[in-house]
C-alpha cells in the first residue's frame, strides 16, 4: 500500500458503505468495477491518501460485508441506524475519530470513477487551506468526495435524516470552501 498521507497531518477518511442498495436490487458495496468489488476498491483509495486511517461504516449488510475487510487495516462502524438515511452513517463516522483528527474525508462506496489522484489532487487543495471545506463540484453541485475541518465536525455530528450526496455541504457559506473543483469523470459504463 501506498500513503499518501503523513500520520502527523491528522486526516482520516470515512468511506459510507451503510445502504440497502434497494434500488439496485443487490448489495451495491459487492459489485464488480474493473473486477474488484467497489467496497475494495474505495477502501484502497481512501488507504492512497489516508493510510491506515481509514473508517468504513457499514449498515444493512455489515454481517456480510465485515468479514470481506479482515484483510484491511480500515476500522469498521456499524451503523446501527442505516435506515435514517446517509446522515446517520455521517454521525456513526464522525463519532469514531480519533482526538488527533485535524480533519475528515466523506467519500461513498459506490463512487467507482473517483481514482486514487483525484483523492490526492483533493487533499493537496486541502492542504494549502486546511482551516476550509474542500469539495467535488458535480456541474452546479457540489458533493463528496470532501474534506472537512475539524471546526465543522458539529455540523456533520448533528445531521439527520436522508440526505444527498451534498450533505453538509448545502447549508454552508461560501466562505467555508476553498478550491472547489470541477468532477468531468465520466459514469464507467456496465
Amino acid at each position: 500500500m501506498t500513503v499518501g498521507a503523513d500520520p502527523g497531518e491528522g486526516l482520516h477518511a470515512i468511506v459510507l458503505a451503510a445502504g440497502a442498495s434497494t434500488r439496485f436490487g443487490s448489495a451495491k458495496q459487492l459489485a464488480r468495477v474493473a473486477g474488484r468489488p467497489l467496497l475494495h476498491t474505495a477502501v484502497a483509495r481512501a488507504a492512497e491518501v489516508a493510510g491506515s486511517a481509514v473508517t468504513i461504516v457499514l449498515g444493512a449488510r455489515a454481517a456480510e460485508l465485515t468479514p470481506l475487510l479482515t484483510h484491511s487495516q480500515a476500522s469498521v462502524v456499524i451503523n446501527r441506524e442505516w435506515r435514517e438515511g446517509m446522515a446517520s452513517s455521517i454521525r456513526a463516522g464522525v463519532a469514531r475519530l480519533p482526538a488527533t483528527c485535524t480533519a475528515a474525508l466523506l467519500m461513498l462506496v459506490d463512487q467507482a470513477a473517483v481514482t486514487a489522484e483525484d483523492l490526492k489532487r483533493l487533499v493537496s487543495a486541502w492542504r494549502r487551506q486546511p482551516e476550509y471545506i474542500v469539495a467535488a463540484r458535480y456541474g452546479m453541485t457540489t458533493g463528496v468526495p470532501a474534506i472537512f475541518p475539524r471546526s465543522a465536525f458539529s455540523d456533520l455530528a448533528a445531521l439527520r435524516g436522508p440526505s444527498p450526496c451534498g450533505v453538509g455541504l448545502t447549508g454552508a457559506s461560501d466562505k467555508s470552501f476553498r478550491d472547489l473543483w470541477d468532477w468531468e469523470h465520466p459514469v464507467p459504463k456496465k
